[in-house]
């Protein structure tokens, strides 16, 4: 597989050799051996995700407060999306960007994004289907979303009419969000990310 550094520090695309004849497909779509190489640790497996969306669906932007905030792995293993990585760490030198790339079961690309960084999705088709690797369980109380539509973070999301869950038509700004101090601090995920397991 290929794994490329996407311009956020801390995220990267995965691309897998697809081997496929006249039976089928087959892929390594994730390698706990490589991924640790190219982040520098290992990414420790605490919860496997599921999700189904609607063409127009967007869900995002998601993230965990650091320590131990959430690692992903994401990939689509049905339909389209466009996934977003944006670095919400405060003091990062990317703070408020955002990378794009496109998940589907034709090239069946993967996205890791380290703990801090905050993680949308825009289903291109009906029945997107996405699975994602955690590090960390589902938190309620330390799950937080920023609202996706935020001007200040200029997502070009590809749906005429996004379709939002009750809980991102009302979520924060980013700057709100960081006024009132709700968002990782960059030294802080540094630091954690330096705790982990090295390779």
């Amino acid at each position: 597989m290929k794994i490329r550094p996407l311009s956020i520090d801390g995220a990267f695309e995965i691309t897998p050799v697809l081997h496929g004849d006249p039976r089928g497909l087959f892929t390594e779509w994730y390698r706990f051996d490589h991924l640790a190489e190219a982040v520098g640790h290992p990414l420790g497996l605490a919860q496997g995700n599921l999700s189904v969306s609607a063409r127009g669906v967007v869900r995002g932007i998601h993230f965990a407060d650091v320590p131990p905030g959430q690692a992903k792995y994401v990939t689509c293993v049905r339909g389209a999306v466009v996934d977003v990585v944006v670095d919400l760490r405060v003091g990062s030198p990317t703070f408020g960007q955002h990378d794009v790339v496109r998940l589907d079961d034709v090239d069946r690309r993967a996205v890791y994004m380290a703990e801090g960084l905050g993680h949308g999705f825009c289903a291109l088709t009906d029945d997107a289907t996405l699975t994602y690797l955690c590090s960390a369980t589902f938190a309620p109380t330390r799950e937080h979303a920023i609202h996706p539509l935020d001007p200040d973070l200029a997502i070009a999301w590809p749906a005429d009419s996004p379709q939002l869950s009750a809980k991102d038509e009302v979520a924060p700004s980013l700057a709100e969000l960081r006024a009132a101090g709700g968002l990782p601090d960059y030294e802080e995920c540094q630091r954690y990310y330096a705790s982990l397991n090295r390779v």
